[in-house]
């Protein structure tokens, strides 16, 4: 990997070229320890004027944010390009990718979003689904476990005096 920055900048997000460097490399050590690494892939939309459409930057860098509180510092995560965030479970089967994406989305519906979100996560487990990058991120993609409307948290228009 030529990119001296692993890091985004003030975050523990993995830039896209690093996640995908770190996936390689995990999956190579879980082909040789028979062990799991799951991936999911969160893919962040915002409903805008009646239609919806692939979340900004800063909205993608937002949910990843929440995502990372959720999980362990060991697992890495990124925003990555296309609107979506990935995140590498390591040592854990589809059941415990299972429990996380349950922690993720009730960690997501309490966070006051600025803006209404649509986020899907789909989740994929190397050796049980794929062994290669390209194919566990096609696979988590197309298997999606949650799907959420989620609407932005306004403050209520009623002030509650007592």
């Amino acid at each position: 990997m030529r990119n001296a920055t692993f890091y985004e900048p003030a975050s523990r997000l993995l830039t896209p070229e690093a996640f995908e460097f770190v996936l390689d490399l995990e999956l190579k050590r879980v082909v040789r320890s028979q062990s799991f690494v799951t991936l999911l892939s969160i893919e962040v939309r915002r409903a805008w004027d009646g239609v919806t459409v692939t979340a900004d930057d800063a909205t993608v860098a937002e949910v990843a944010q929440v995502v990372a509180r959720e999980v362990r510092d060991t697992d890495p995560i990124a925003r990555m390009e296309g609107g979506g965030v990935g995140l590498m479970l390591l040592d854990a089967d589809m059941k415990g990718g299972s429990v996380v994406i349950g922690r993720v989305m009730i960690r997501v519906d309490n966070h006051r979003f600025s803006a209404p979100l649509a986020i899907s996560i789909g989740a994929a487990s190397c050796p049980a689904h794929a062994v290669d990058a390209a194919s566990l991120k096609r696979e988590a993609v197309s298997r999606p476990m949650v799907v959420s409307a989620r609407r932005s948290l306004q403050p209520s228009s009623k002030t509650d005096l007592t």
